[in-house]
């Protein structure tokens, strides 16, 4: 079965049974030897539709779209703090000419860039004007950048062909749910054909909506993303069977992404007490929808004006303000890009290489076990995400990793707290350290570049083995390398201990 991709300039061929193994995909973007070569060319240096190519490349957001078409009770897009990450939040709304202007300062600044997104503030849909003007000029005055868009879908049927148009190629559709009774719990009102719509009703119809858009683009041989914001109580129970059909109508991967809740956000969610889920929670419903789904595990649930790497956010040096006083020569940019994109790709090949001789001497390790060696979960402080390069006390994360004999997998993040900040405790008294160890539940190591003389004894009293040995090391090397210590030390032969592990 062959599908084609509708752009300005050429169709393209794609093979859709290519798309994802049957067999079940266990990351968003890493093995990616059942795909044709050109969905490979699309997640390549897509940093969320890749987690390793989050490593190396660099998106941003353009705020152009403020209304939104839709109410979420776990949305409110009023508040605006320049240190969160938090979707829907933007400190400067801008006109698709000011948003043209930026990325070309952007691009030039940071040649990493690879991809420009409309995630907002609002939903990009619901202001077809402001956004297909931006991807216009943008198709344009940046023809190597890729394009990608947000929505939640209401809106999406209608403007399929037009997306396509602009050579839009990644789409990510927000799909909470898929029973309407679920949908009325989650979304208060939908604004309709020209009027506003509750209940019931409302989900059936922003549902109807959300999978209509799901295949159209599928046919169209655009990438789809499917976000799910995890609600415990409301669709926690009901996501799997979401991940099922979304696999089955074509989607590439899903996002299974923690509810923010807060109460200082406003949302009704957070002024009601609504929890979000704990990180064993999230991540064992991560692996309950992983057996046959490709799932993105590194989202940062970014700003719609984020700007720069996955899990950091340049965009305050690009202000409005500030982008008279950058000089920008856009056709040396695009030169100077190719060459960095090329030297990454070719850093890639080199550590791909490296670690496959690494995983064949442990798989051949695995072989040789008795009993046979179980995954273990790893902590990383990484401040780039593909190296050991971060103290231990400096770390604001954590880049949790299941590693096992046959691969290095990212399960997810724990955000901590700076102990080395200078505050000795927390605003409720307990200790910082001890807060930080306690985040790290469930790990039986943690790597970086160093770490002192106390916390490397209460990870020792917790059952965590510290290590500083692998400084500037790329992430899945040192951790298989731990993995293979672990394992001639017979660390691996038992099952974890609970009482190893630090209470509550």
């Amino acid at each position: 079965m062959h599908l084609k991709v509708l752009s300005r300039d050429n169709p393209v061929a794609l093979d859709a049974e290519s798309g994802c193994p049957s067999g079940g995909c266990g990351g968003a973007g890493d093995a990616l030897s059942g795909l044709s070569e050109v969905i490979r060319e699309k997640v390549r240096d897509h940093p969320c539709y890749s987690e390793e190519a989050h490593h190396h490349y660099a998106r941003m957001h353009v705020a152009v779209a403020p209304a939104c078409n839709i109410q979420c009770h776990y949305c409110n897009r009023k508040y605006d703090c320049s240190n969160e990450s938090r979707p829907g939040v933007v400190s400067e709304l801008l006109s698709p000419e000011q948003a043209v202007k930026k990325v070309k300062a952007v691009a030039a600044e940071i040649p990493q860039l690879s991809v420009v997104g409309i995630a907002g503030p609002g939903d990009p849909l619901a202001n077809p004007e402001r956004t297909l003007a931006t991807f216009r000029e943008l198709s344009e005055k940046a023809p190597d950048i890729k394009l990608c868009v947000s929505t939640n879908g209401l809106a999406l049927p209608g403007l399929v062909g037009e997306l396509c148009w602009y050579d839009i190629g990644h789409v990510t559709i927000t799909i909470n749910c898929l029973d309407p009774q679920i949908g009325a719990r989650i979304y208060p009102w939908i604004f309709w054909n020209h009027r506003r719509i509750k209940g019931v009703k409302a989900a059936e119809i922003l549902i109807a909506q959300q999978l209509e858009g799901l295949e159209m683009l599928v046919e169209r041989g655009v990438l789809v993303k499917v976000n799910s914001v995890v609600i415990p109580g409301v669709n926690d129970g009901h996501l799997e069977e979401v991940s099922r059909v979304v696999k089955e109508k074509g989607a590439f991967v899903h996002n299974l992404m923690p509810l923010i809740a807060e109460p200082e956000h406003g949302t009704f969610y957070g002024l009601m007490g609504q929890r979000g889920p704990s990180d064993d929670e999230l991540r064992a419903l991560q692996d309950k929808c992983a057996w046959d789904m490709r799932l993105m595990r590194h989202c940062r649930q970014c700003r719609a004006d984020a700007v720069g790497m996955l899990g950091e956010d340049r965009g305050d040096e690009f202000r409005l303000d500030k982008l008279d006083d950058l000089a920008v020569d856009y056709e040396k940019a695009m030169v100077e890009r190719r060459q960095v994109h090329a030297a990454i790709e070719a850093g890639r090949a080199a550590q791909r290489k490296g670690l496959g001789e690494s995983f064949v001497s442990l798989s051949q390790l695995e072989r040789r076990a008795k009993p046979a060696m179980r995954p273990v979960l790893m902590a990383v402080a990484s401040e780039g995400g593909d190296l050991i390069d971060q103290h231990f006390g400096q770390a604001r994360e954590l880049l949790i990793y299941e590693v096992t004999a046959r691969e290095v997998r990212l399960v997810g993040r724990r955000e901590v707290d700076r102990y080395c900040s200078g505050e000795d405790t927390c605003g409720d008294g307990e200790p910082l350290l001890r807060k930080t160890i306690r985040a790290l539940e469930g790990c039986e190591a943690v790597l970086c570049s160093k770490i002192g003389y106390e916390p490397w004894g209460l990870l020792e009293d917790a059952g965590i083995l510290p290590n500083g040995e692998h400084a500037m090391k790329p992430i899945d090397e040192a951790l298989a390398i731990v993995y293979r210590e672990m394992a001639a030390d017979g660390r691996l032969d038992p099952p974890a201990s609970s009482e190893q592990r630090l209470t509550a």
